[in-house]
């Protein structure tokens, strides 16, 4: 994510590094709101040959271990399951709708904030389709590829499609946003792209898929729970499948990164997780959406550091052996960051309490101002 001057919004794609920064009062305006969630590539980075070999081996594995991590489509649900339905007589439609504004009424500017960052993170989904289709060996070269992994990415795609527009609709409905700011937000987001640490390579999107999963069931988890708090249970509703959702995917990425941990390419995938968390921990764009987040406690310091420790436990990279020089240097630094994270969360907090909040106002909530900080 990447902000220009102090009239900016926040494009907020990436939940998996952590949140730092603090602002002055200034003014977000979804306008100029871009994205970069990594650095650019140099020129001329090539995936190693056996990545891609190691990827395409799995193809048997993804259809036994991931394909029926996705739900049937005549089983799942669909937006229109968790909305007042257009199909109703007016009569019973309007009563749906006057009881879904009056709970979305108490919720507070700053979990609608949020709220938005999800949104907008998840209508993004032609984006990640497309890094995940020109990725070496997870790509559907054809557009209907039969292999497992191309299986994979649609069905994945179909069941993300779904999260933007439920979420889209009921902003909408709620009257709550101004919501041709947020799609000037997304039309930003979707035309700017995003651009990978490693095109290509499938150990880092493998890696970033998992985290990022994680990350987005943690953010709309937490939503749903502060939805509850404030009388919004159809909100509390929506945060809730989409967050399971998002535990499923994770678990798909999980699931193979741990066999290329364990029993494919431990070298490999330990340097790539690395270079991830070396990216991750070095962001500080977003600084004022991410502050919200904290304050709201949708996804916080804390979340993030549980994040790397959930993983480097689960991948058991601190048991890796047989690495090279390389790869027992990526190792090291995994392993020791959750508690550079810890300390500094712990040196963020004082500062804050030390300082005064800023403030900053929210183009998405009719420019409305809000503490951060």
């Amino acid at each position: 994510m990447a902000t220009q001057g102090l009239t900016t919004t926040a494009a907020p794609v990436n939940l998996v590094g952590p949140f730092t920064g603090r602002s002055s009062s200034s003014s977000w305006s979804a306008a100029a709101a871009t994205t970069a969630t990594a650095a650019p590539a140099p020129d001329g980075v090539e995936v190693p040959r056996e990545q891609v070999e190691a990827i395409r081996s799995l193809n048997g594995w993804v259809a036994e271990n991931m394909l029926p991590l996705l739900a049937p489509v005549e089983s799942a649900w669909q937006p229109h399951d968790h909305l007042p339905r257009s199909s109703e007589e007016a009569g019973a439609f309007a009563e749906a709708l006057a009881e879904l504004r009056a709970a979305a009424a108490c919720l507070p500017d700053d979990v609608l904030v949020c709220l938005v960052g999800n949104m907008v993170t998840e209508e993004a989904l032609p984006t990640y389709q497309s890094i995940g289709n020109r990725t070496e060996g997870l790509g559907d070269a054809t557009g209907s590829s039969g292999l497992p992994w191309a299986r994979w990415m649609r069905g994945w795609a179909a069941e993300e499609n779904r999260h933007g527009d439920l979420l889209n609709r009921y902003l909408y409905l709620t009257s709550r946003v101004d919501m041709r700011q947020v799609e000037v937000t997304t039309h930003h987001l979707l035309r700017n792209g995003m651009e990978m640490l490693v095109p290509k390579s499938p150990y880092h999107s493998l890696i970033y898929g998992a985290f990022q999963e994680r990350a987005t069931f943690i953010s709309h988890s937490h939503t749903a729970r502060l939805a509850a708090q404030h009388g919004d249970r159809t909100l509390a509703r929506i945060c809730g499948v989409i967050a399971a959702d998002e535990r499923r995917h994770e678990a798909g990425y999980t699931r193979v990164s741990a066999k290329l941990f364990f029993d494919v390419d431990p070298d490999g995938m330990v340097r790539a997780l690395a270079d991830v968390m070396r990216r991750n921990a070095s962001c500080r764009t977003a600084a004022r959406f991410a502050a919200v987040a904290q304050r709201a406690g949708v996804y916080t310091a804390s979340d993030y550091g549980d994040l790397v420790e959930h993983f480097v436990r689960r991948w058991r990279v601190a048991d890796l052996a047989g690495l090279s020089s390389e790869g027992r240097r990526a190792q090291e630094y995994v392993c020791g960051l959750a508690p550079k994270v810890r300390r500094m969360e712990e040196l963020a907090q004082r500062r804050a309490a030390r300082g005064e909040p800023g403030l900053a106002r929210f183009s998405w909530i009719f420019d409305r101002t809000l503490v951060v900080g």
